[in-house]
């Protein structure tokens, strides 16, 4: 009796890490970079405004406010069309928004236009990266793939470095310097491109849309790439739907009810399609609805504390450091220099963190890098000398960034294949409230208690997010959800 034909998924997850993987990763990897480096530049730019127009503080806030909303705006409706129009399309027009925006905002002859545009550059910002996380999840085989994700998410120290460096050379170099720095930011729009034609779109993606053929000629582009042959059945070569296999066994009653949960999802998707709201796929407002149905409550809730903490602490204390250091008496030159050396922190640990999170698994992994970055800020916010603000600033980068990692792993993992880009983009634009509300309470606590109090309160954050992440459902080496 013939073996039972692979599924298209059973087939990616099958293979070996490969070169079509590589460039998969890369491709992503560079849209995620860039990102990075426009969020880490406005960092520098605010530093710069504060020297060159004298901008107050509370202007500066809402400059930083301005992206975190569009930030906020874009991650919930990116993850929204990416559901509806495949994660490879809007990942590329993400890149195309930011990419313009940031270049006109270099143009820009007051702070009223500047918070205007930041505004714009900030919903592609936010719709993008819950997006490319989703697509590479989605691409990558399950054994590796919270490594592969957490790969991902380091691009974004890469990012950050060259933010860094462009603020520690071109932006001090003239009072002009900051312009010049935004002016490079217009670099993703012409990268859009190449993401829009040489990157795969996701198979459960173009799964659920009906595309079959299409997701069968990215499986075979895989397979080819590590030298594999399949033994599909002729209704797999006819690109037709082939039977979905039982998920893998459950080894605790936590798995179990966590299992039941995302049947009793489906099923309630199954009911409202039925009942008209859509053929094909779900609409918009039942892909939200799915969030809070009674088999992904228990998901979504402790995923948005999490996320809106770490959004929180990281965009107050990371997008303030220069300010923060330049306003205790440091010159811009040198306030620059420390920032750039604590960015070099993040990528050990990206490094132990998608070492770690396919050895004690993805809950444990990211409870203790917030741990260690609630510990962390708080001792940094009592540094007095240069040696122990670069220490702990180190430690707090290594820390804060190892856990983004982990978190940006585990999200897209925690939904079904239809609501994974909802699910990663509201999470992500839930969390950007955090950094919304971060840049406008640095001030005030800065003046209520300075360094003590502003970091003694992103370490508190931290702990409720650690929290937050023992909730948290494991998915180590688990298959997608379709």
């Amino acid at each position: 009796m013939p073996a039972p034909a692979l599924t298209r998924t059973e087939r990616l997850d099958r293979l070996p890490f490969t070169s079509r993987h590589r460039r998969l990763l890369v491709g992503s990897g560079i849209g995620w970079a860039l990102d990075a480096m426009d969020v880490g530049l406005l960092s520098y730019v605010l530093v710069a405004l504060a020297a060159t127009w004298q901008i107050t503080p509370g202007e500066q806030s809402w400059i930083a406010t301005a992206s975190a909303v569009g930030m906020a705006i874009g991650a919930s409706l990116g993850g929204l069309l990416a559901d509806r129009l495949g994660r490879r399309q809007v990942f590329a027009l993400t890149l195309l928004v930011f990419g313009i925006a940031t270049g006109v905002s270099a143009l820009a002859w007051s702070v009223a236009l500047l918070v205007a545009l930041r505004f714009i550059v900030g919903l592609g910002l936010g719709a993008e990266l819950p997006v490319a996380s989703t697509l590479v999840s989605e691409l990558a085989p399950a054994r590796i793939r919270g490594r592969v994700v957490v790969l991902l998410e380091a691009f974004w120290a890469a990012g950050w470095l060259a933010a860094a460096l462009i603020g520690a050379f071109l932006v001090p170099s003239s009072d002009d310097g900051w312009r010049w720095a935004l002016a490079i930011g217009v670099v993703p729009a012409f990268y859009a491109i190449v993401v829009r034609w040489r990157l795969p779109e996701s198979v459960r993606f173009l799964e659920t849309r009906g595309r079959h053929e299409e997701a069968e000629a990215v499986v075979r582009s895989f397979e080819e790439s590590a030298g594999v042959g399949h033994e599909a059945d002729a209704a797999a070569d006819r690109g037709t739907r082939l039977s979905v296999a039982e998920p893998n066994a459950v080894t605790s009653s936590a798995d179990a009810a966590d299992a039941a949960d995302a049947h009793s999802t489906i099923a309630h998707s199954t009911d409202a399609r039925s009942a008209g709201v859509g053929p094909g796929a779900a609409t918009q407002t039942t892909r939200l609805g799915g969030l809070f149905s009674p088999g992904m409550l228990r998901r979504t809730v402790p995923l948005w504390v999490v996320w809106f903490c770490v959004n929180f602490s990281y965009y107050g204390a990371f997008i303030w450091l220069p300010t923060i250091l330049f306003n205790s008496g440091f010159s811009l030159v040198r306030s620059v220099g420390f920032t750039l050396i604590i960015t070099l922190a993040q990528l050990p640990g990206y490094a132990v963190a998608a070492w770690l999170i396919e050895v004690w698994g993805r809950r444990a992994t990211l409870t203790v890098f917030l741990a260690g970055s609630a510990a962390s800020a708080a001792l940094f916010g009592t540094a007095t000398t240069d040696v122990w603000i670069l220490t702990f600033g180190c430690l707090l980068s290594f820390f804060n960034l190892g856990a983004w990692g982990a978190l940006y792993a585990v999200t897209p993992e925690l939904y079904p294949t239809r609501l994974r880009g909802t699910g990663a983009g509201w999470a992500a634009g839930v969390g950007r409230i955090g950094a919304i509300l971060a840049p406008l309470s640095v001030p005030l606590l800065s003046a209520a208690g300075g360094s003590p109090l502003l970091f003694g309160v992103f370490g508190a954050v931290f702990v409720i997010a650690a929290v937050g992440a023992l909730l948290l459902a494991e998915r180590k080496g688990r298959p997608l959800e379709d």
